[in-house]
């Protein structure tokens, strides 16, 4: 089983993180934040992940340690459960469409954390109590502690509730393509350094 249990406890947040990468899309998601649940159990069916997380944060005072604790919480969990990464198919990209609007994910489960990310202009400040600009610290967060290259663009769109839900499909749909066995080369680390 490619699974992974992450306990993190910090002055700020305490979570506790499991995700299982070959389940069927189930999620129990707890992170203090509604619209940060529904991202989560977006990303957790669409990317066919069994996830159950959580999270004791200080949302009194906002949500950013938890959003951001959270993304290196669930980057250390896919790590983790990715092992030596043998089989993987290493690469995702996928174009998701919402209504009016079309994101891209692309990246790469590379050992070299990168984001490039692109909100396609001006979010609404607040979704409910989430930030929108907490989607990019979430993203830095959830990359560089998974060790992936990560693309995220919006290419376009208006309604900032539809680009933030597209971006977290998208990324479900785009890790899910990435970490998938190939079996026809299951024994072997796909890159040419012999490592990732």
């Amino acid at each position: 089983m490619r699974s992974a249990n992450i306990i993190r406890e910090t002055k700020e947040t305490k979570i506790d993180l499991t995700i299982d990468l070959d389940g069927t899309g189930r999620g129990d998601i707890a992170s203090g934040i509604g619209f940060f649940d529904h991202m989560l159990n977006l990303f957790t069916a669409h990317g066919r992940f069994d996830m159950v997380l959580n999270c004791d944060g200080d949302t009194e005072v906002d949500g950013h340690h938890s959003v951001e604790d959270i993304g290196i919480a669930l980057g250390q969990a896919v790590q983790r459960a990715l092992g030596d990464k043998k089989g993987i198919t290493r690469y995702g990209t996928f174009f998701l469409p919402m209504d009016e609007t079309l994101v891209m994910v692309s990246l790469d489960i590379s050992g070299r954390p990168f984001l490039v990310y692109d909100a396609g202009g001006a979010m609404a400040p607040m979704i409910g109590q989430y930030d929108t600009e907490l989607t990019e610290e979430f993203l830095r967060a959830f990359a560089f502690n998974a060790g992936i290259t990560l693309h995220v663009k919006v290419m376009y769109g208006t309604n900032s509730h539809h680009k933030v839900e597209a971006i977290f499909k998208a990324l479900g749909r785009a890790l899910h393509a990435a970490v998938k066995i190939n079996p026809e080369t299951a024994d072997e680390i796909p890159s040419t350094k012999g490592m990732l």
